[in-house]
């Protein structure tokens, strides 16, 4: 497809041809449930119209997200870019472009740490809770069923005690059982003050090592990139968004979907249209 038709097709006639490149591009980290992808599964005409247009223009698009890194490489597909990191596991994995790779991708840098305490402990507090955990190598094991597309294609379904044998990159929670706040009082009396940890959406906990979430592992990304803080553009929707959002409206813009939490909105720097009006195809309009 040419890019002429293409850019018809998306209803924007003027994007036909390429952009002369920018100068000093942007960095342009995004979420992906919520901020870039639909409920559904579904990506916008106008998200895909703006990522591209970015994209070609020269600036350094990414994705920051918590899913796992087989769970996030599909995404790059349907939205056509080859970014040089991708930041998954809610920073505990951050890969880095390499042909050489069958998936295009090697991993950089990953973060783990012992789950057996933090395993035990949620265990003890949450009936019929569903657990998962990725290790070093990106393979994912579950005691139950998940949701599809969370953990990618290279997981199996073991005992409970077989999580804890093997170091953890992420540790996953789901517990049906639970309403979002009853959930979040019960995390609190955890006290999970060993890890990082971060809500996703209902009754879904992320769990990563102490210290390490989105915005730790961009900030790597950003140096490797010399690219000013100024330049920083970020959009999330997730209480997992919390730290990129502040690191990113530091000095450049950390913008929360319209749909965010209150806790989220609270910390952005801007605030865009819910992910059903189009709003981060409207932030990214603005570069």
């Amino acid at each position: 497809m040419t890019d002429s038709t293409r850019a018809a097709e998306l209803g924007n006639p003027e994007r036909v041809g390429s952009p002369d490149l920018i100068d000093a591009p942007w960095l342009v980290a995004l979420d992906i449930d919520g901020t870039t992808m639909h409920e559904d599964g579904t990506i916008s005409d106008h998200v895909l119209a703006e990522i591209d247009r970015l994209d070609r223009a020269g600036h350094e698009v990414m994705l920051a997200t918590g899913r796992s890194a087989a769970a996030t490489l599909p995404v790059l597909t349907r939205l056509g870019i080859t970014p040089r990191y991708l930041v998954c596991s809610n920073g505990a994995v951050t890969l880095a472009h390499d042909p050489s790779e069958p998936s295009g991708y090697r991993r950089e840098w990953t973060e783990s740490f012992d789950p057996t305490d933090v395993l035990t402990t949620m265990r003890s507090h949450l009936d019929n809770a569903r657990f998962a955990v990725e290790d070093e190598q990106g393979h994912y094991r579950f005691t139950e069923v998940f949701p599809d597309d969370t953990i990618g294609d290279d997981s199996e379904r073991v005992d409970f005690e077989e999580l804890l044998v093997h170091p953890a990159t992420r540790v996953v929670v789901i517990s049906p059982d639970h309403q979002m706040e009853e959930f979040l009082a019960v995390v609190d009396r955890m006290g999970l003050h060993r890890v990082s940890y971060a809500i996703g959406w209902t009754a879904w906990l992320d769990i990563a090592p102490d210290g390490v979430n989105k915005s730790t592992a961009l900030e790597r990304v950003r140096l490797e990139l010399d690219i000013p803080r100024s330049r920083i553009l970020a959009v999330g929707d997730g209480r997992n968004d919390i730290d990129m959002l502040l690191w990113a409206g530091q000095e450049g813009r950390g913008v929360a979907m319209g749909q965010s939490p209150d806790d989220v909105i609270a910390v952005a720097s801007e605030i865009t249209a819910p992910v059903q009006g189009d709003g981060l195809a409207q932030v990214l309009a603005t570069l």
